[in-house]
Order: C-alpha cells, then sequence, then structure tokens
C-alpha cells in the first residue's frame, strides 16, 4: 500500500514537472513588433478580418490567395507587414494562427480556408517550420504552388515551388536545404536575399542564431514580396 502510494505521488511529480514544463516553453515565443501591429487593422487599401484560425488580409486582388503558415513559436502577427504588401499588390492572405504557435499542430488549417472561400488559384507558403509543415500540405492537396520562406520540404513536391532564404541567415541549414532540393520535381526557383536574414521575413525582433542582416526588414519584405508577386502572376 505504502508503495503504490509513493508511486502515486511520484507520478502526479512527473506530470506537475512535464505540464510545467509545457506551459514554458510554449508560451516563450517571439511576439509581433510594433512594425507588425501598425498593419492589425490593415491599410489604405487592405482590409483586416479576423477568420476562424487567424486573419485574412483582404486587398483589391480576387483571384488568387495565398495561405501562410508562420515559423515556429512566432507570433503570427508578426507576418502582417509582409502579407498586407501581398495583399496590396493584388493576392489576398491569409495567415494562420497555429496552436501554441507551431505549425505541426496545425498541418491542415488550409482545408478550412479552402473549404470557406472561392478563390480560383490557391498557394500555400511559410516561414522556417511553417514553410515545412506548409509543404507537407502541398504535398497531398490540389494546389497551385509553394512559396518557401528560409525553409525546406521532407518529401516530394510536384507543384511549381518559390524558395527564399536571405544570405545572412545562420538558422537555416543549408546542408539540409540543398539534400531536400531533388524533393522539388516542379518547377523551381530560387532567390536569395542579398543582405537578408532569418527573421526579417517577419516583425518579432533578433532570433536567437540568426545572422547580422545588412539590409532592414522593411528592404527585405519589400524584396520578398516582389518576389512572391512575380512567381505567381506567372502562374495564374
Amino acid at each position: 500500500m505504502i508503495n503504490m502510494k509513493k508511486r502515486y505521488i511520484i507520478l502526479l511529480i512527473v506530470i506537475l514537472v512535464i505540464g510545467i514544463s509545457s506551459f514554458i516553453y510554449f508560451n516563450d515565443y517571439y511576439h509581433a513588433d510594433s512594425t507588425a501591429l501598425k498593419y492589425i487593422n490593415g491599410s489604405e487599401n487592405v482590409t483586416v478580418n479576423k477568420t476562424a484560425n487567424g486573419l485574412l488580409l483582404d486587398g483589391p486582388g480576387n483571384d488568387s490567395a495565398l495561405i501562410f503558415y508562420p515559423g515556429a513559436k512566432v507570433e503570427y502577427t508578426s507576418y502582417l507587414a509582409l502579407m498586407n504588401e501581398i495583399a496590396e499588390k493584388g493576392v489576398d492572405a491569409y495567415i494562420v494562427e497555429m496552436p501554441f504557435n507551431i505549425a505541426f499542430f496545425g498541418s491542415n488549417s488550409a482545408d478550412d480556408i479552402i473549404k470557406d472561400s472561392n478563390y480560383p488559384h490557391y498557394f500555400l507558403s511559410g516561414h522556417s517550420l511553417g514553410g515545412v509543415v506548409a509543404s507537407g500540405y502541398v504535398a497531398k492537396h490540389n494546389v497551385d504552388g509553394l512559396v518557401l520562406l528560409a525553409a525546406y520540404p521532407t518529401e516530394e513536391i510536384n507543384k511549381p515551388v518559390l524558395s527564399i532564404y536571405g544570405s545572412e541567415d545562420k538558422v537555416l541549414n543549408l546542408e539540409k536545404y540543398n539534400e531536400a532540393k531533388p524533393l522539388m520535381k516542379g518547377n523551381f526557383t530560387e532567390f536569395i536575399v542579398n543582405g537578408g536574414n532569418h527573421a526579417q521575413f517577419a516583425n518579432y525582433g533578433n532570433q536567437s542564431g540568426d545572422g547580422i542582416a545588412t539590409v532592414n526588414s522593411t528592404v527585405q519584405q519589400n524584396i520578398t514580396a516582389n518576389q512572391i508577386m512575380d512567381f505567381i502572376r506567372a502562374l495564374v
């Protein structure tokens, strides 16, 4: 009886430790800064609408939508500036709010967006881990293409792919990235942002282990938005 009580106490302690550790881990994430939050209510040509699993940045375009999966432990609103620019240029953008800020927990989030909207063309995109998860979705679903920001797939992709990363990115594992290139069987376009790093696709401050960018986030995001628009326009 005493041994059984001890086992229950040990089990409760283990559960408590796991629970506290998980709480600390999932609540330690990168927050959107003031530059990103300037766009929380949209801009002159873009309105921001809350959706069931994130935000829709609705601009002047109506034939294509970009569904975006954020990087791991990055607040989804950190990508507002980049997505606002894309929406202004004519492609509406959905930013998915991932459970616990981890895309793995919301890998099929695009399902509801596609089901509840009516665009002729859909593209998936993601940053870092979000790009890995987005690529997995594209591998299994009928969408028009994939945009990777400092990311790479882990399974075969037979759709057009645009891959963008910064020359100063020290977070992206370039060895694994290059090993993954043969998985991209469709039209593959790579663009390196000269002077860009890992974090500046969004606005959440410096990321641990990242390189020092020699361009600011506005420049990096402007270049990125233009590349994405060129990629989408060439396909639709």
